[in-house]
């Protein structure tokens, strides 16, 4: 069975083509710029080179005809007919509180979709539209919707609820949702396995860190505290987004500068963060450079970031009451970001957190999971790369065969100990090439 999954952002579209039957990725790749005069396509079919193109495609419509006519395509493409194709996932941000699970998308998911849209306004607009775009292309396989928030409906009313007037929840839905599942969903289950415990025997502390960033307390094998609330703004430092700070400021400054509240939701989400602070930087890397320059910013910027970091795990130690089996890297800067784990965990080492300098330098790869904490420290340091991709694509195959359940009654295959990415297996050879002594930090679950 292939499998198609699409994540559908404002102005692009994410893809990827899975062969269920053996388990490996046939093909994937990215549309940019959606809705501009040319978008731009980089497309990979496994095995083959990777193809770069430019056309226009004025909406999701267009795009979608692109990526199904790559993956036919006689030179690159990665499947011969696009009948090969039996079910088709979709990555929606939002689903309020009415969804706990994955499900086959019908009329009513749709409209309860664009009824929760107020509550994820860049993000769900955009993937309905990828939805109805791959339904009039493919009206006749299974349509299936995997959602950001629907991992953390297991949180208790009392880490979801805000502090605010109660009818602002009862009647307009404000209430803490939390993103990012698919991601902590993957993660939490490998540290299970890597833990060698079942999942309602695990707690851990997961940071998933990209140019967006969250982190999820998880008990027993569940969401019960996340950092992000209603919206994806609230927590951590991100790339250009503010995370946690007085809203008695937008009054304050919307009256100083005369800025209208659009402005002002404009400032916090896509100018502050990490490019608020440094003036010019929303990539880690960059400020990375900038601090081993001694840009005053760029210390400051990546000081910010692990403070935030460092007190939110400190609160999720608490929320956890003590009991925590491992902290949790993962995503691009998580994978990647040595300087930023090394600061955030050094001085954590009271608290049962201990970090050695030398793994946590070596952990800079996609295609393993490695240990970077020390052997005598209490609580186990992952950094796990996150695979949302899968959990979508699994997610849909067993909703499109009738098996899927819950995830706290239902086993995904990276659940299993014998488990392997055969993409990442292929490919570590080479990072290890590249990093003498990788291969003693890896974990073999």
């Amino acid at each position: 069975m292939v499998i198609l999954t699409l994540n559908c952002g404002s102005s692009s579209v994410k893809y990827q083509v899975y062969d269920w039957a053996n388990k490996n990725v046939l093909g994937k790749g990215v549309i940019e710029r959606v809705g501009q005069d040319l978008s731009d396509l980089e497309h990979q079919a496994t095995g083959k080179e990777e193809h770069k193109g430019k056309r226009p495609c004025p909406s999701h419509n267009e795009a979608i005809a692109w990526v199904l006519e790559m993956l036919i395509d006689s030179e690159y493409g990665c499947i011969k007919s696009i009948d090969e194709v039996k079910a088709v996932g979709h990555r929606v941000v939002h689903g309020g509180d009415v969804f706990t699970k994955s499900v086959i998308i019908n009329e009513d998911t749709l409209k309860q979709f664009e009824k929760v849209s107020p509550l994820a306004p860049l993000h769900n607009p955009a993937n309905i539209m990828g939805i109805k775009s791959a339904m009039l292309v493919l009206p006749t396989v299974p349509h299936c919707a995997i959602l950001d928030t629907a991992w953390h409906q297991t949180m208790d009313e009392t880490a979801f609820t805000y502090a605010l007037p109660n009818e602002w929840y009862s009647k307009h839905n404000v209430r803490r949702y939390g993103f990012h599942g698919t991601s902590f969903l993957y993660t939490a289950k490998r540290a299970a396995v890597l833990l060698g415990k079942a999942n309602k025997d695990t707690n851990v502390i997961i940071c998933h860190i990209g140019n967006g960033a969250s982190i999820c307390a998880v008990k027993g094998g569940v969401s019960v505290d996340t950092s992000m609330g209603m919206t994806p703004l609230e927590g951590l430092v991100m790339g250009s987004r503010s995370g946690d700070f007085d809203p008695s400021i937008l009054n304050y400054i919307g009256n100083k500068e005369g800025l209208t509240l659009a402005e002002l939701d404009n400032a916090i989400n896509k100018k502050s963060g990490l490019l608020g602070i440094t003036g010019k930087f929303t990539d880690r890397r960059d400020v990375e450079h900038g601090v081993e320059k001694g840009d005053k910013a760029c210390i400051l910027a990546q000081d910010m970031e692990c403070y935030r970091l460092r007190k939110y795990i400190g609160s999720y130690l608490a929320v956890l009451e003590g009991k925590v089996d491992a902290i949790v890297f993962t995503a691009g800067v998580g994978e990647f970001g040595s300087a930023i784990r090394l600061k955030t965990l050094a001085p954590l080492k009271a608290m049962g957190i201990i970090i050695d300098e030398a793994k946590n330098a070596l952990a800079m790869t996609r295609n393993a999971e490695s240990c970077i904490s020390a052997d005598n420290s209490p609580i186990k340091v992952y950094v796990i790369p996150t695979d949302e991709e899968l959990v979508m694509t699994e997610d849909t195959f067993a909703l499109a065969n009738g098996s899927y359940k819950e995830h706290t009654n239902y086993k995904y295959i990276f659940e299993d100990k014998a488990y392997v990415n055969k993409a990442r297996e292929e490919a570590l050879p080479k990072d290890l090439a590249k990093k003498p002594g990788l291969d003693k930090i890896i974990v073999k679950s």
